[in-house]
């Protein structure tokens, strides 16, 4: 593998309870319910547009309820926001040992970039692909197939490491290899119909991907892991 794309929350990030606490405020100040948090979770990677929308079809309103979820977001994001163990030396590593290294989020590039820089990753990433840079977002392969075009990089000597489903989707329908990132919010049970080609259990492992003759059967170990 010579590039690596990597998804932000729920990957590089453990942003899970903030995005949460974000949505339950947004629901509490709009609309008269709020559902389980299950509901949000399974959002994960999706444009708050389009989650919104499972809530109303006004646009006035959604456009609202966005506003209200990115205050509310970016007033407790340092506070919440951090990286998850092993997840930073392995992209460290990574540039280090000369991969090409892209980003790829449905989160706008201002609050991206933030999160990176408040745990370090700043500088690390040769090409962010971000909610503004698309016009249709994960799980349609266009932000995978961007960040190739801007790397100049082949899909078959590249891995799209994400920890949901529309990661996964992406990724396949990009043509790159995908590997489900076992720390995110998903279960494996959640992840397995999408076949990935590789499982990770921790973060430390994304490493293993750069050995010489690793194929998705014998790299990493962790494909063997419960989730």
């Amino acid at each position: 593998m010579t590039t690596f794309l990597f998804d932000l929350d729920g990957t590089l990030l453990n942003t899970i309870d903030l995005i949460v606490f974000s949505y339950r405020h947004t629901m509490e100040v709009h609309m008269d319910t709020v559902p389980p948090d299950k509901v949000f979770l399974r959002g994960m990677g999706t444009p708050l547009h389009r989650m919104f929308q499972l809530f109303t079809d006004q646009p006035e309103k959604i456009a609202a309820m966005i506003e209200t979820y990115r205050h509310h977001n970016l007033e407790h994001h340092d506070a919440m926001v951090k990286a998850y163990p092993g997840a930073l030396e392995a992209v460290q590593s990574l540039k280090a040992a000369g991969r090409q290294l892209a980003l790829v989020t449905s989160k706008s590039r201002s609050v991206s970039e933030r999160g990176l820089n408040r745990c370090g990753f700043q500088g690390l990433f040769d090409v962010v692909v971000a909610a503004e840079d698309v016009r249709w977002h994960k799980p349609d392969p266009e932000p995978v197939r961007k960040a190739l075009e801007k790397l100049g990089a082949n899909p078959g000597d590249t891995v799209f490491i994400g920890d949901s489903p529309v990661d996964l989707e992406a990724g396949k329908a990009a043509g790159v290899r995908t590997a489900a990132a076992l720390w995110g919010p998903f279960p494996r049970g959640e992840l397995a119909p999408y076949s990935p080609d590789f499982w990770l259990a921790h973060a430390d492992e994304i490493t293993h991907l750069t050995r010489e003759g690793s194929t998705p059967e014998t790299a990493p170990k962790a494909a063997d892991h419960p989730g």
